[in-house]
């Protein structure tokens, strides 16, 4: 399983981003997609995530309101959108993969992961 996780960048507090996360080499067609951040100093923490197998989603409270995850099966690609963006969102970004149709809320039982993308908000 490859993921590469793309779209970081800068922005100004109260800005937008959109990340996408094309995945490939699966071996089932029900697999669930995480975003997970990591800031600096801080521990890995599961942002949302998205099953593919009925559309079901998962949002961390920091996220609910302000982001957004969404799939396109046909692309295999999931993608983060990102609104009124804060300095406190400023981390590496990654998505991760697990199998079957359930979201795991600790980035310890997500499988496989991209490299990451930084996003940095400040102004």
């Amino acid at each position: 399983v490859q993921l590469q996780a793309s779209g970081g960048g800068w922005v100004r507090p109260g800005g937008s981003l959109r990340l996408s996360c094309e995945a490939s080499g699966f071996t089932t067609d029900y697999y669930s997609i995480g975003w997970i951040r990591q800031a600096p100093g801080k521990e890995r923490e599961v942002i949302s995530c998205i099953s593919t197998a009925d559309g079901t989603t998962y949002y961390g409270d920091f996220a609910k309101g302000r982001f957004t995850i969404f799939r396109d099966n046909a692309k295999s690609t999931a993608y983060l959108q990102m609104n009124y963006l804060k300095p406190e969102d400023t981390a590496v970004y990654f998505c991760a993969t697990v199998d079957g149709s359930t979201c795991p809320t600790a980035p310890k039982y997500y499988h496989y992961w991209g490299q990451g993308t930084l996003v940095t908000v400040s102004s």
